[in-house]
């Protein structure tokens, strides 16, 4: 019986995962996407080669198990498929045909009217089927979010994403850390990102996405890179910050992946896999040379409390370090602010009250107030609504007076400016002629905080 061809179905999703980003990134002929494309092209072609089963190449990840023409191809983890499930790749398949599969991934995600399939068509791909499967599990009815952003994200940024996902899915194939890419991530960070203030606007907005580890490890180290800035850091310091923000969480790639997003309540063994990320975290860290001597200890640290509590069990009253701190501020908000299967992403200004009250308990009182002052309730970029029913997108804000930002107001298009507005102008009497009422989530399609912020 001929046994069937050596392949791996993984290594083809991170694939079309990255080639997906970098065709939001560069344009079409840039030579990272035709190299990441020939890539995928050569696998495909090489499975074939050996003697593939029947004319199709069948990848579906069902429950986060990858299959491979029906068969389960490794344990449960965390494969990167930017929200598709079923990829079907035909021997007859063109390179040009899969950099068109990816933009449609980067640009649809599964979620414009018109069909995935139908847009494959629509560009000329006729060897590749890209589609959802629809789980017979529903006991959690869970609301399932995207896994990426939807928006147009600002270059910077994005390109940090890049990076980022490209040092967690070494990770995830038991790889050494590339420190090359992790010291160029954490100088795009500091150099360029943390200046553009459409990258701020979407590390801070309400998330409606479901933040997989590496954006959400991205979005914590610029956060502890704001912090530091308001505490006064110097640039050895905040390296040393954006370097540990960006692998706290490096444990989690050791974490099955249905336990990271089960949407309800983790039970005893569970919650003790979970718990196992920082440890594991730290002694993976331990092992590699060249990074900072600080990065290993905020990895094993982050979720103790200024009390001395938390996990792991470091001893009685074992103060974290400072850096840690920092990090555990940067991190509960940014968990808080993304959507997750269990929860709906909370807006800016409720996340800075559930700051205020871990203050002092889980969290030093004084790094939430600066983180507070540094993004402030009611964040650049966010979009909200005043108690006139105006709705409008922060532009600033107003020294003094957190609670009453400058806002551009929007037409309900949510593309057209209406003229600025000064929230914190008072007519007779000294009262505020209006204030703003909650902020609102944006339509993914339809708004672009780039339109409205500088990038410099």
């Amino acid at each position: 019986m001929k046994s069937e061809p050596t392949a791996d179905p993984h290594r083809v999703l991170k694939a079309f995962s990255t080639l997906a980003m970098l065709t939001g990134i560069y344009p079409v002929g840039h030579p990272l996407v035709a190299e990441k494309t020939r890539e995928i092209y050569d696998a495909v072609h090489a499975y074939f080669s050996a003697g593939g089963a029947g004319e199709w190449m069948r990848i579906d990840v069902i429950r986060g198990v990858v299959h491979l023409n029906s068969v389960p191809a490794g344990a449960p983890g965390n494969p990167q498929t930017n929200g598709i499930d079923s990829l079907h790749i035909h021997a007859g398949v063109q390179p040009e045909e899969i950099a068109a599969a990816a933009e449609v991934l980067r640009s649809d995600a599964g979620r414009a009217p018109e069909p995935v399939n139908q847009q494959l068509v629509r560009r000329g791909v006729q060897n590749i089927s890209l589609g959802r499967l629809v789980p017979l599990d529903t006991r959690w009815r869970s609301r399932q979010w995207p896994d990426y952003p939807q928006q147009a994200l600002d270059p910077d940024y994005e390109e940090s994403l890049l990076l980022a996902q490209q040092t967690f899915e070494g990770l995830s194939e038991d790889r050494r850390i590339d420190l090359r890419t992790v010291h160029d991530l954490v100088r795009l960070l500091m150099c360029r990102v943390v200046a553009s203030n459409a990258a701020i606007a979407q590390i801070l907005a309400v998330k409606q996405y479901e933040n997989l580890t590496y954006i959400h490890s991205v979005n914590v180290a610029v956060l502890s890179l704001l912090l530091g800035k308001q505490l006064g850091l110097d640039d050895a310091m905040l390296a040393s910050l954006v370097e540990a923000g960006v692998l706290h969480d490096v444990g989690k790639t050791r974490i099955p992946l249905d336990v990271v997003k089960k949407p309800g309540t983790l039970d005893k063994h569970e919650r003790k896999l979970m718990e196992a990320h920082a440890v594991q975290g730290a002694e993976l860290l331990m092992q590699v040379d060249g990074l900072r001597p600080l990065t290993a200890v905020v990895a094993l640290e982050h979720h103790r409390s200024v009390l001395g509590r938390g996990y792991p069990d470091l001893g009685d009253g074992v103060v974290p370090h400072l850096m840690s701190q920092i990090v555990s501020v940067a991190d509960i908000y940014e968990a808080v602010t993304g959507a997750r299967s269990y929860q709906q992403p909370t807006p800016p200004e409720r996340a800075c009250l559930l700051l205020a009250r871990l203050a002092g308990t889980k969290l030093n009182t004084a790094l939430v107030k600066a983180f507070v002052n540094a993004i402030t309730f009611f964040p650049v970029g966010s979009v909200v609504r005043t108690n006139r029913g105006e709705l409008g997108v922060v532009l600033r804000t107003t020294a003094g007076d957190p609670l009453h930002p400058v806002i551009q107001r929007l037409d309900e298009d949510w593309r057209t400016p209406l003229g600025v507005l000064d929230t914190s102008s008072r007519g007779e009497g000294n009262a505020y002629d209006c204030h703003i009422v909650e902020t609102v989530a944006p339509v993914p399609d339809a708004f672009d905080v780039r339109q409205f912020l500088s990038a410099a």
